[in-house]
């Protein structure tokens, strides 16, 4: 069963449409990974992100609006900085299938 958050829980969470402006390949992540970093918007900049999406292409990454957590604390990921959580669910093929929004969202936009 899955322990039951209050609302006020859930706005604790920062979540935002960002944009991928930049992916580096990641050679030392244990699973196969690319290095992203995220334009959040004017209010929260840049971040750098790690994303287990090797399904997709970096053609199909960059440009591309997702939803990221931007409050965690930055984690360390083989060496790398890790600055926000880019969102993902399985795919019904077993591949990532990253969050975005389904109609034109503002960069920088919250999710609530």
């Amino acid at each position: 069963m899955v322990e039951p958050i209050t609302f006020d829980d859930f706005l604790k969470i920062d979540m935002r449409v960002g944009e991928i402006v930049e992916i580096e390949d990641f050679p030392r992540a244990r699973n196969p990974s690319y290095k992203v970093r995220v334009f959040f918007g004017d209010e929260i900049g840049f971040k750098w992100s790690s994303v287990q999406a090797a399904n997709y292409s970096r053609e199909a990454l960059l440009g591309r609006r997702v939803i990221g957590v931007v409050n965690f604390p930055p984690k360390n990921i083989a060496g790398f900085l890790s600055e926000c959580l880019i969102l993902g669910v399985p795919g019904t093929d077993g591949m990532v299938s990253l969050l975005s929004p389904t109609r034109p969202a503002a960069v920088g936009g919250r999710v609530y």
